[in-house]
């Protein structure tokens, strides 16, 4: 019954009750962890090295309506493979998107595909798997690329909508704890860390100064790190303006430390893609199988991309697991909180039978085609975060980093400074709506 039956059944006599609609969110997140892991695992260079054994995976793949180009796919398997395991996983949740489209409630019949079936869902997603690794190689890099582009700058959006909700409700819980108990202690764990983050910001300012930046030249960056810079200035400096602090008594340097910080890791993210080898340290070390030196392996792995993949795992499972304390994050979100009658978890620990109940029937607690959606960005994420936005020229023979990838990271950056901004001044431009 657990083949096509509902999440329900996949729990233990271990497991505690759950709302339904959390475990069917948890385990499609499940899936694209799943394919997050077995991208990671191709790019490994002893089993990159596998992937020649796959027939039409190298030779053959060039092939363009019957003609055969000459494909040096020796440099970039892994690429290649993180490329077509992401467009398993952003068609796998594009057709549930779909199909999804108007579930307002766990009474419509999709909502039982949605909740059940768990294990022709995963038939269906290495079916899509298997038939992505024989796609032609011709357009499908370089289209899927700025695919990825797209998502990822769309995804990165909903990653600083989250985190500034986080940044809002911790400070917010802890003021709230200091007027309910030891105030002191709870202000002095508020300044150290607002105090912690902010050095390491500055931290990483400077360093960004050493490393990314020349004496002579590399503009580009020094232009880039001194924006960056003067944005989160003023964001920090508008959020103890006196007129701030009477519409949003709860706004603070917490919040804009946090930002900060985050600011800065995109800055960083930014410059580590910068075409330009003299004002990119890390170029060299990414480039090396575009080199004369053929015998060496890629290095996909750097630490803003370790990092990348950290806060994509946090922001994922963010968005499966809670509803935020905020209506209008909710509101924008498409998630409401649950909607479960008071007696369907009590009854539900009575049974022992099925500890996860059902809290859907009189409306769904989260729009399923937007959370497919947002994992479907997610999959691009993932994919542009492993190939550090690295694509193949013209003659899919080198990888480079080209300027439009550090363009995107760093508008990403100033809206999310535009964002954070905005919900300070909100209250203040528009005094008639509820901000609390």
């Amino acid at each position: 019954s657990c083949l096509c039956g509902p999440a329900p059944c996949l729990l233990c006599c271990c497991c505690p009750s759950a709302k339904n609609s959390t475990i069917s969110r948890l385990l499609f997140t499940l899936f694209l962890f799943l394919g997050t892991l077995v991208s990671i695992i191709m790019i490994i260079p002893g089993v990159e090295k596998e992937l020649y054994k796959l027939p039409g995976f190298c030779e053959g793949s060039g092939s363009v309506l019957g003609l055969q180009t000459h494909v040096n796919c020796s440099s970039f398997l892994g690429h290649k493979a993180v490329y077509r395991m992401s467009f398993a996983m952003a068609s796998f949740f594009f057709l549930f998107a779909v199909l999804m489209v108007c579930v307002r409630s766990s009474k419509d019949p999709r909502a039982a595909v949605q909740n059940g079936f768990w294990f022709f869902k995963f038939l269906v997603l290495v079916g899509i798997t298997v038939g992505a690794f024989y796609i032609p190689d011709g357009a499908f890099t370089l289209v899927w690329y700025y695919f990825g582009m797209v998502g990822s700058f769309l995804f990165t959006l909903v990653q600083l909508i989250l985190l500034i909700d986080f940044a809002h409700s911790w400070s917010q819980l802890w003021l709230r704890n200091a007027d309910e108990s030891n105030a002191k202690g709870w202000y002095a764990a508020l300044c150290i860390v607002t105090f912690i983050f902010y050095t390491i910001s500055i931290a990483g300012i400077v360093l960004l100064y050493i490393y990314y930046t020349k004496p002579e030249g590399c503009t580009e960056g020094k232009v880039l790190i001194s924006i960056n810079l003067i944005l989160c200035l003023i964001v920090s400096v508008v959020s103890i303006l006196p007129k701030i602090q009477d519409a949003q008594p709860h706004s603070g340097l917490l919040q804009a430390s946090f930002i900060t910080l985050y600011t800065i890791y995109i800055t960083w993210s930014a410059l580590a893609n910068v075409p330009t080898q003299a004002c990119n340290p890390t170029l060299l070390v990414r480039n090396s199988t575009s080199s004369a030196a053929t015998t060496q392996v890629t290095t996909w792995w750097d630490a803003p991309s370790i990092v990348g993949l950290v806060i994509f795992i946090l922001c994922t499972l963010f968005i499966s697991v809670r509803s935020s304390d905020h209506p209008q994050v909710n509101k924008l979100m498409l998630t409401e909180e649950s909607t479960a009658r008071a007696g369907g978890e009590a009854a539900a620990v009575e049974s022992g039978l099925y500890r996860a109940y059902d809290n859907e029937q009189d409306g769904v607690s989260y729009n399923y085609t937007f959370f497919h959606l947002c994992l479907l960005l997610a999959a691009l994420y993932i994919m542009m975060t492993l190939t550090n936005w690295y694509r193949p020229d013209e003659n899919l023979q080198l990888l480079t980093s080209p300027w439009a990838a550090v363009w995107v990271k760093i508008s990403s950056s100033w809206s999310g400074l535009l964002l954070y901004f905005w919900t300070l001044v909100a209250p203040l431009v528009l005094p008639d709506r509820e901000f609390s």
